[in-house]
C-alpha cells in the first residue's frame, strides 16, 4: 500500500476535522507515495518508541500524541524532536498522529479504556458532540455488579499495563461503585461534568492535588487517578483492528491484505520510579 492509502484508510476512522483547533494531528513526515508494509501503534513518539519503530522496519508509526504540538520554525538534530525526525525521514518511516480526534471517536480512546476496566453494555458520551451525540468526551457506562471502591480500585490496576505511577483512588474504600465515568488522559477539565452525571466513580488521569481535594470535599463521585499513558494504551489495540478490518475489506488490495501491524508494549509514561517512603 501507498501511505497515502493508509492515510486515507486512518482520516476516515478518525476525520481530523474532530480534532481540537489547537491540536496537531495527521502526517507529521513521509512521502506520501512510500510504500508501506509494517505499522507500529505506540501512543508516545519518544526515541524508545523510534528505535522500535526502526528495529522492527516499520514503515509507518502511528500514534496518539504529536511529536510536534506547537509550531516550530526548524528540526535541527541538535535537539531531540529535530534528532527524531531525522532518524525517521533518514530511515524511511513516516509518522501519523490520531490525537484528539481519537478522542472524541465512537469508538475512541475512552471507549477502549472503559471496556479494559470492565465496563459493560452500552456506553455514552460524558460531553456528547455537538453533530452526533454519539461521539464525545469520556464514556460513562456500567459495570454488570455493584463493586466496592476498593475492589473496582484493584480491577483498574488489573485492566491497565502497570506503571510505576500506578493507580490510587479518592473516597470511602467501601463505597459501592456500579456507574462509572472515564476520560483516557488528562481529565480533571470533566470533574465538574462527572458530578452532574451522578456517577460512583470518575476514572482519569493527571488529577491535581487541589482540584481533587476540593471534589472530595464537595462530595459527588469518588476519583480513581492512573498513570496518563495507561489510560490512552488501551485505545492502540483498538485502532490497529479497525485498521486492519478495513484493508481486510472484500474490495481491498493484495498489498493491503498483506500489511502487518504492531501495538507497541513499551511503557513511555515519563514517571518510571515510585518510591512510599517511610512506613
Amino acid at each position: 500500500m501507498r501511505l497515502s492509502q493508509v492515510i486515507q484508510v486512518l482520516d476516515e476512522i478518525y476525520p481530523p476535522a474532530w480534532a481540537e483547533s489547537w491540536d496537531a494531528v495527521g502526517l507529521v513526515c513521509g512521502d506520501p507515495e512510500q510504500e508501506v508494509g509494517r505499522v507500529l501503534f505506540a501512543v508516545d513518539p519518544v526515541a524508545a518508541v523510534v528505535d522500535e519503530a526502526l528495529e522492527w522496519g516499520a514503515d509507518l508509526l502511528v500514534t496518539h500524541h504529536p511529536l510536534l504540538l506547537r509550531p516550530v520554525h526548524g528540526v535541527a538534530a541538535t535537539t531531540p524532536k529535530g534528532r527524531l525526525v531525522h532518524r525517521l525521514i533518514r530511515n524511511g518511516t513516516a509518522v501519523f498522529t490520531a490525537h484528539t480526534n481519537a478522542d472524541v471517536a465512537d469508538p475512541g480512546v475512552s471507549d477502549a479504556l472503559a471496556r479494559a476496566v470492565g465496563l459493560t453494555g452500552e456506553l455514552r458520551p460524558m460531553v456528547p458532540a455537538a453533530d452526533d451525540p454519539r461521539r464525545g468526551l469520556g464514556r460513562v457506562g456500567e459495570l454488570p455488579a455493584p463493586l466496592p471502591l476498593r475492589e473496582f480500585t484493584a480491577r483498574v490496576a488489573a485492566g491497565l499495563p502497570a506503571t510505576a505511577w500506578g493507580v490510587r483512588a479518592a473516597g470511602d474504600p467501601g463505597r459501592p461503585v456500579r456507574t462509572v465515568a472515564v476520560c483516557g488522559g488528562a481529565g480533571d477539565s470533566l470533574l465538574d461534568t462527572a458530578r452532574a452525571l451522578g456517577v460512583d466513580v470518575y476514572l482519569t488521569a493527571d488529577l491535581r492535588h487541589h482540584p481533587a481535594s476540593e471534589f472530595a470535599e464537595h462530595g459527588g463521585p469518588a476519583l480513581i487517578d492512573a498513570a496518563h499513558w495507561a489510560t490512552e494504551w488501551p485505545w492502540l489495540a483498538d485502532a490497529e483492528r479497525r485498521l486492519r478490518a478495513a484493508v481486510a475489506a472484500p474490495d481491498a488490495t493484495e498489498a493491503a491484505r498483506k500489511l502487518e501491524t504492531r501495538v507497541s508494549t513499551l511503557v513511555t509514561d515519563a514517571w518510571r520510579l515510585h518510591d512510599e517512603g517511610a512506613k
